[in-house]
């Protein structure tokens, strides 16, 4: 027993090494009885010492009927594994079949998992909900952004059209303006110049007659080719208002057009979350990728659900305590050295549950008895009480 025990305790030290679990060896003796302070022909107290000595038990026991079913689940998996090792041929083939196919499942699935997502979730969702108009609002919103283009272009080149009339306007404004100046300085030259002649002809008694016919030609020709420009340039500022108010007609036309595409431009952009064409494609493309990563994993989960089912299937034929533990190593029926650790780790668990079970049984529970006993055997006159709180104590907690 000490041998097998040194033993169990160098196998457990390694384990607990192994695993950072702390060595409490130096602890799991240290249940001491000490009666030093009590008063035993004290009522009060020799019934709290000996509750004390009773609630010990029943923790003990409480803590080794845990212990105990712990103990024959882990049991319970030790022989499963034996039943699987013992597998005829065929059916063990079978088995690993199974497994093998549940890794592998497995294995891409985890891929799957910790493959980056493309898109985010709030925008995936939002294109999802719209999917079937995305490829429609594309086409719309890469039209209408052309559209766009040439409604600038358009207003620009109208915009350019008005500023150019516009300074022809005051070009004419001016000739027209400065052909009435010549006029007016035409006819006061004239009338000068018909003062002259009277003066002449009156005052020294010339001969004015040349003078008057010289002065008329002269006026009649400034004046109408004055006149002839003046109307020229009163016909083409006519045209150019025309022209101008035409372009502003127009302007006004393409305006509204630029107006109702920008708002369209801005419903799309709203509409589909993006601020252009080359966003949404860009996002679309990312949601059908996810879209089918998701199908994918859809599918995996259903290819990963048969495999589970199979493989149970042939492990619940086999009539096993715990079938469903072997969906989470299928790897030892495979690996035989994954098998070994798993029955290593098992029968590691399997000594420490006992030691903790011999420990509640031997030392806890065995050394309170024990004390009761001895309490009996001391103190006779006593242990009619004691024995009747031992009797009423376990009624109550049988």
């Amino acid at each position: 027993m000490d041998v097998s025990m040194k033993i169990f305790r160098k196998i457990l030290k390694r384990f607990r090494k192994e695993h950072n679990y702390p060595d409490k060896f130096d602890v799991w003796d240290d249940v001491v009885f000490n009666r030093g302070n009590i008063d035993f022909h004290d009522r009060e107290q020799r019934f709290d010492y000996i509750k004390n000595c009773l609630n010990q038990i029943k923790d003990a026991t409480m803590e080794i009927d845990n212990l105990n079913a712990e103990y024959n689940v882990v049991t319970s998996q030790l022989k499963d594994m034996e039943e699987i090792e013992s597998l005829p041929a065929e059916d063990a083939l079978l088995l690993k079949d199974a497994a093998t196919k549940l890794i592998n499942i497995n294995k891409t699935r985890s891929g799957y998992e910790q493959k980056p997502v493309p898109i985010e979730e709030a925008a995936y969702h939002k294109i999802d909900a719209l999917h079937d108009q995305v490829e429609e609002g594309l086409f719309k919103l890469e039209e209408a952004e052309v559209y766009q283009v040439k409604i600038k272009q358009d207003m620009k080149h109208l915009a350019g059209e008005k500023e150019a009339y516009t300074y022809r306007k005051y070009d004419l404004q001016r000739l027209i303006e400065d052909l009435r100046a010549i006029m007016v300085v035409c006819l006061t030259a004239v009338a000068l110049c018909i003062v002259l002649l009277l003066i002449l002809q009156f005052g020294f008694a010339m001969n004015t007659q040349i003078g008057y016919l010289l002065a008329a030609g002269a006026t009649a020709i400034a004046i109408t080719l004055i006149f002839m420009k003046h109307n020229n340039g009163m016909r083409e500022l006519k045209r150019v208002e025309k022209s101008i108010n035409k372009i502003i007609l127009l302007h006004n036309s393409v305006k509204i057009r630029y107006i109702n595409n920008t708002n369209l431009l801005e419903y799309l952009h709203i509409k589909y979350g993006v601020r252009n064409s080359s966003e949404l494609k860009k996002v679309y493309g990312l949601y059908l990728e996810e879209k089918k990563r998701r199908e994918d994993f859809k599918q995996m989960e259903k290819d990963l659900d048969l495999a589970e089912r199979g493989i149970l299937r042939i492990l619940r034929s086999m009539r096993l305590s715990d079938p469903m533990i072997w969906l989470h190593q299928p790897a030892a029926i495979l690996d035989r050295k994954e098998m070994v650790e798993v029955r290593h780790n098992l029968i590691i668990r399997r000594q420490s549950l006992r030691k903790r079970m011999d420990y509640n049984r031997e030392i806890v529970a065995k050394k309170a008895q024990d004390e009761i006993k001895d309490m009996v055997d001391m103190y006779p006159s006593y242990a009619a009480g004691i024995l009747d709180l031992v009797a009423d104590y376990e009624k109550r907690f049988k």
